[in-house]
C-alpha cells in the first residue's frame, strides 16, 4: 500500500504485527489497540519505535500516559464518511501534544486530503498509486489558509500580523475594517 509522506510517495518503514503475532525487536512495529492496551509497558521498552492501530471508536486519551513512547498513531477512517478520525487528530495535536507521526488510514476520498493535513495529519496510506500522487500534489499546492488549524501552519491572518511586528506598523485587523 503506498504512503505519502511529506509531499512524496516513501516507503513504510513500519511493520503491522498481527495480535498473535512475536513483536521483533530492532523494527518500527505498529500493534493493535487492543494488543497495545493489553501489556503497553513491555511494548514500550522494547527496541525499535512503536506505533498503534487507533480505531476511531475509543477516545485518544486512554492513549495520554504513553504519548511519549510512541512514534506513530494510525488513525482509521472505516468508510469515508465517518470523520471521527478527524477530531481524534486534532485532539492529539492540540489537547495532548503528540509531536509524533499521525498517520490516516482506511477510507478517504482524494476530496479529503487537504482536510487530513489541516487536521495535523503527516502521512496518509492510499490504494492506489494515483491517489498518492493526488495527495503528494495537495501537499505541494496550499501553503496559505484563513483558518487556524493543527497542521504547525499560521493563518493568513497571523502572517500579516507577524509581517506588521516587523515592519514596526500597525497591522490592519478584522476589527479595524467593521470599525470595532
Amino acid at each position: 500500500m503506498p504512503l505519502v509522506k511529506s509531499g512524496r510517495i516513501v516507503e513504510d518503514r513500519y511493520v503491522r504485527v498481527d495480535d498473535e503475532a512475536p513483536v521483533p525487536d530492532r523494527v518500527p512495529v505498529i500493534v493493535t489497540a487492543k494488543r497495545f492496551l493489553a501489556d503497553p509497558n513491555a511494548l514500550i521498552k522494547r527496541d525499535g519505535s512503536l506505533g498503534v492501530l487507533w480505531p476511531n471508536d475509543r477516545r485518544v486519551a486512554e492513549l495520554e500516559p504513553w504519548l511519549g513512547h510512541l512514534a506513530l498513531i494510525a488513525l482509521t477512517f472505516p468508510k469515508f464518511r465517518d470523520g471521527r478520525a478527524y477530531s481524534q487528530a486534532r485532539q492529539l495535536r492540540e489537547r495532548y501534544g503528540f509531536r509524533g507521526e499521525l498517520r490516516a488510514t482506511g477510507e478517504v476520498l482524494r476530496d479529503q486530503f487537504l482536510f487530513l493535513i489541516r487536521a495535523g495529519f503527516d502521512t496518509l496510506e492510499v490504494k492506489k498509486a494515483a491517489d498518492a500522487a493526488a495527495y503528494a500534489d495537495v501537499v505541494r499546492r496550499f501553503s496559505v489558509f484563513y483558518q487556524p488549524s493543527a497542521d504547525g501552519r499560521i493563518s493568513a491572518q497571523q502572517r500579516r500580523l507577524v509581517r506588521a511586528a516587523a515592519d514596526h506598523r500597525p497591522a490592519v485587523t478584522q476589527d479595524a475594517l467593521v470599525g470595532g
